[in-house]
């Protein structure tokens, strides 16, 4: 039996998805928004009953908006998080539209893992910056012969242009002021959200491998708009643009 079966009737996980949802906000105050977005260009591009691939599918936030906007489509989570993976599992526990696949985005063998060799869509959010350039452009290669002709990617994410350092001092002092505010206000930060999970009977085991995985945090690159654009269109996608922006943020789509 694995740790999530063993604790799926007692844990609340709708309280921890909140919790999640919360402490990403603080990051992210516009992160509805950009759901919303892609959830549009999914919509128009491969419309309402699609099959989705939830990429570093976390606790599976875009795979619950996915299902609350759209109740015909289908959602395949892969992650390697063991503890937002039981959360995730536990809040979709019954629902035979998700499926959980854990996995190393960095494995070239990650794809065969998967129920279904391609998707109408592949969709993630703040979570790729964690890779650096190159096994990011591998994976990207990986996503262009998982999506359909005529499907969707979609990344969300912390995309950085260095040619305007001025503009990107004045946005992060702007961002470090407000989340500076919020915690004062209250909000839970990434520590104090991990300290707490690692401290509850259920998710203190899997929050301990976890770190096992990651250690305290990830350093990986977050290149500009551009540059993944350019990579994307060189995996195979045949029109890339950005969808969504925010002083900080992208949501690039890729078209195959």
């Amino acid at each position: 039996m694995t740790d999530t079966q063993a604790t799926a009737a007692t844990a609340d996980w709708h309280a921890w998805q909140e919790s999640w949802d919360r402490q990403q906000e603080w990051y992210l105050p516009d992160r509805e928004e950009r759901f919303r977005v892609m959830l549009d260009m999914v919509e128009d591009l491969v419309g309402t009953a699609p099959r989705v691939l939830d990429l570093a599918c976390g606790t599976g936030s875009i795979t619950a908006r996915l299902l609350a906007r759209f109740p015909d489509a289908t959602s395949t989570g892969v992650d390697l998080d063991p503890a937002l993976l039981a959360i995730a599992e536990g809040t979709f526990a019954g629902d035979d539209r998700v499926t959980f696949v854990t996995a190393d985005l960095k494995d070239p063998d990650w794809p065969t893992k998967l129920p279904h060799g391609s998707y109408d869509a592949v969709l993630t959010a703040t979570a790729l910056h964690w890779l650096h350039r190159e096994p990011l452009a591998d994976l990207y290669g990986q996503v262009a012969g998982l999506v359909r002709d005529g499907g969707v990617f979609m990344n969300a994410d912390h995309m950085i242009d260095e040619s305007t350092p001025r503009i990107n001092a004045a946005e992060r002092a702007r961002r470090h002021a407000r989340m500076n505010q919020a915690q004062r206000d209250g909000a839970l930060d990434w520590t104090a959200w991990w300290r707490l999970a690692a401290e509850d009977p259920v998710l203190a085991g899997p929050t301990a491998r976890r770190f096992e995985i990651y250690g305290e945090h990830a350093d990986g690159d977050m290149p500009s708009p551009a540059w993944h654009a350019n990579v994307l269109r060189d995996k195979g996608f045949t029109e890339v643009r950005p969808v969504w922006c925010s002083p900080s943020d992208t949501l690039l789509l890729a078209l195959r």
